[in-house]
């Protein structure tokens, strides 16, 4: 089967399976990953088809969009197989798809260049305004709070802790969404990334001042 061929028909796939997915990890944050992860790959001469297919399917398997994950990965390799996709490289997109995820931050660096070129991207969708927006409709389905100045960010956390629904959205900012810059691995998602990270720190400064009554 043609690559252009089984891609297209991944993103139907993969559409489909996000419907009414509500804590921001819906078909929308798919398709901006995997327009991130073209741009990336190409500037950083990455296997492009790995790539993409790893971008679009990257979040099927994920414990935040599904609490069956073994029946999701059972899935998706049925779909890989449908789509002809052959082992080597079914091998490759998973390795990328089960290594990538932040869950605290305590992962070693991907080994591979499709896999960090994937993870900047999935990570720059994380920051910036589309990060501040994706940030607060994670806390409201996970029933938290917009900030509580009494709640101060975890120094450290486990993976563990980072899954649980807990804390509030500001808290989150520091815990995962002001660290993701300095974690990027490729040039290119740095030079994406400053800029994102630039306007998560002026909101922020608007946010306290508002919450404070000053302006």
């Amino acid at each position: 089967m043609e690559r252009q061929i089984i891609i297209m028909e991944t993103e139907k796939y993969v559409q489909k399976q996000l419907e009414g997915e509500g804590t921001g990890h819906d078909w929308w944050h798919i398709h901006r990953v995997t327009e991130l992860t073209k741009k990336i790959a190409e500037k950083e001469n990455a296997d492009y088809f790995i790539c993409l297919m790893a971008a679009l399917t990257h979040d099927l398997i994920d414990e935040k969009v599904t609490n069956k994950t073994k029946r999701a990965m059972n899935q998706l390799m049925k779909w890989f197989d449908q789509m002809e996709i052959p082992s080597k490289e079914q091998k490759r997109i998973i390795e990328i798809i089960t290594t990538i995820s932040f869950k605290g931050g305590n992962k070693p660096t991907p080994s591979t260049l499709e896999a960090k070129v994937v993870q900047d991207a999935d990570r720059l969708d994380a920051i910036g305004a589309i990060g501040i927006a994706r940030c607060f409709t994670y806390a409201g389905s996970a029933g938290n709070i917009i900030h509580d100045p009494e709640v101060k960010p975890r120094e450290e956390i486990t993976e563990e802790d980072y899954r649980k629904k807990d804390g509030t959205a500001i808290q989150h900012f520091y815990e995962k969404l002001l660290k993701l810059k300095d974690l990027m691995n490729t040039e290119t998602g740095l030079k994406i990334a400053e800029e994102r990270h630039r306007f998560m720190e002026i909101y922020l400064d608007q946010f306290y001042m508002e919450w404070n009554g000053e302006k």
